[in-house]
């Protein structure tokens, strides 16, 4: 039977970077928002109250802001696939959810996103 963790969520990160297909966005910075769900096991830090034993969502903000700014792709895609590489990288998380929204991709809706989903290997 396999063993239920609780989850860590970080909502509507905002970062502003360049993506996108056209010429146009290749000159500029866009807004894009990161959803994170983070499969991980609470209960060490529950027991001690501190930082050290927990999740550090802040740290983890900080890198995914870092290379978003800095991968500079075309599609929202290899966002979403790079942020799970480094989430799924920190030992304590077993799965992570990731979305990446991109508000005015099209005139008519209020966003366009991509959901990924991703598991350890370990």
């Amino acid at each position: 039977m396999s063993e239920k963790f609780d989850r860590v969520v970080v909502s509507d990160l905002t970062v502003k970077a360049v993506i996108g297909v056209w010429d146009w966005e290749r000159e500029i910075e866009q807004m894009l928002l990161i959803d994170l769900t983070m499969e991980t096991d609470i209960r060490a830090a529950a027991k001690s109250d501190a930082l050290a034993d927990a999740l550090n969502y802040q740290a983890v903000s900080e890198s995914i802001t870092e290379y978003v700014q800095n991968a500079k792709p075309k599609l929202i895609e290899v966002l979403a696939e790079g942020i799970a590489d480094l989430v799924l990288a920190l030992p304590a998380v077993t799965a992570v959810d990731v979305t990446v929204k991109k508000p005015g991709a099209l005139p008519a809706a209020g966003y366009v996103a991509v959901s990924i989903r991703r598991q350890s290997k370990a």
